[in-house]
């Protein structure tokens, strides 16, 4: 990678590497499986729905010309329950007791609530009319078979999946999920939970870079921490990453110093490995292992977070169907310093929806403030400054 490499041409540099590996496919889930998943094409109704004609109330099913004039006394001849089988035709004259959501039987075409209803026994007094078809629910009065019950590219809520239950489907042809291995490295991490020695410090980029692979809508299935510095150590997790997994993405070891240990490994491999014009996140790689795309970001938690905002994310949303995070315009609520000559993602906090003001520094470790943040505040390249009342562009984290 050449020295100052703008942060477009990165982004464009990671999409062309991750092109082939994030085309969108087909696969078929069972609907117990498919929240939040996203339809590969439109889904058809098997059947007609409501299945068959049905009551919409507990009462009487009868014929509504009987009804015409109340009160009436009419004779219950049997009850019909929300159970399966066909119940026998209804005879003018003569009413059915009938549960909600049971078979209507043929000849009745209304439905008398109960409490519009008096008596109980082998006859009930009918005290309100009702025209035919009221409290029927028709066979495919929500839905006729052939019809469309879910569009494509729809992220998949419960009650999408209520209503493809409830059309008898079991399973959903869906877009298949981006599968990412995530690799951090350093000999000075420690797994959360852990006693923290001196100079060591606890791995924040491995659960916040699975955290942020899953809600872009792809799923995590190889996660490593390496902590040796050694590339023989990493190759080893390389190779096992790189057997299930469609790109695997790492943090730390790129940088310039000694016991840089991606670097070690993927530079011979033909990665690019060196900075862009950003900040924070200068360092940045990008290679192939075993054919598998790899995307490199720097340790420092909070480089690691920005950069995958800012490379990786888009290309993980767009792959599941989902919407890009939203960008605005908003008015800076106070001044901002920057460093010419580099991009700086300034941490923000958004105010009354029109406003953003700056939260922390710029420093790539300020985990807390970027935890304080829901936007971040992109200041162009040769910016210097900006002034309380400036209008700055804002992604939404």
């Amino acid at each position: 990678m050449a020295e100052r490499t703008t942060v477009d041409e990165h982004a464009a540099q990671v999409r062309e590497l991750l092109s082939e590996a994030l085309s969108p496919r087909p696969e078929t889930v069972a609907l117990a499986d498919a929240l939040d998943r996203v339809t590969w094409t439109e889904v058809l109704s098997p059947v007609d729905l409501p299945l068959f004609r049905n009551s919409q109330m507990d009462g009487f099913a009868v014929v509504a010309s009987d009804i015409s004039a109340v009160p009436v006394q009419l004779p219950v001849v049997g009850t019909i329950a929300a159970r399966a089988g066909r119940p026998e035709a209804l005879r003018a004259g003569t009413v059915v007791r009938i549960m909600t959501g049971a078979v209507v039987p043929d000849g009745a075409d209304a439905v008398v609530p109960i409490e519009d209803t008096s008596g109980e026994g082998e006859s009930v007094t009918i005290n309100r009319t009702r025209s035919a078809g009221e409290y029927v629910r028709e066979r495919g009065s929500d839905l006729h078979a052939g019809e469309r019950l879910l569009p494509a590219a729809l992220r998949l809520a419960p009650r999408h999946l209520a209503v493809l239950a409830a059309a008898g489907i079991s399973e959903v042809e869906v877009r298949s999920r981006i599968r990412v291995a995530v690799i951090t490295t350093g000999a000075e991490l420690v797994a959360p939970g852990q006693a923290a020695g001196p100079g060591e410090v606890f791995d924040a980029n491995g659960i916040a870079l699975e955290a942020a692979v899953r809600s872009c809508g792809a799923e995590v299935g190889f996660v490593a921490r390496n902590q040796d510095d050694d590339p023989e150590s990493l190759r080893t997790s390389m190779v096992e990453a790189t057997a299930s997994a469609d790109l695997v993405i790492t943090s730390g070891g790129i940088s310039m110093g000694d016991y840089e240990v991606v670097r070690e490994l993927l530079e011979p491999l033909g990665a690019r490995v060196g900075s862009i014009a950003m900040q924070p996140g200068g360092p940045q790689a990008t290679g192939e292992f075993n054919g598998v795309p790899v995307v490199s970001f720097p340790g420092n938690p909070v480089s690691t977070q920005i950069s995958f905002e800012v490379f990786v994310a888009p290309l993980l949303r767009e792959a599941a169907g989902r919407p890009a995070a939203v960008r605005r315009n908003r008015t800076l609520a106070g001044d901002l310093r920057s460093v010419p000559g580099k991009r700086q993602f300034a941490r923000g906090r958004s105010l009354d929806g029109e406003r953003v003001e700056v939260v922390s520094g710029p420093g790539s470790h300020l985990v807390a403030g970027l935890a304080a943040s829901d936007v971040l505040i992109d200041v162009p390249l040769e910016t210097i400054g900006l002034k309380e009342g400036d209008t700055v562009e804002t992604w939404a984290l």
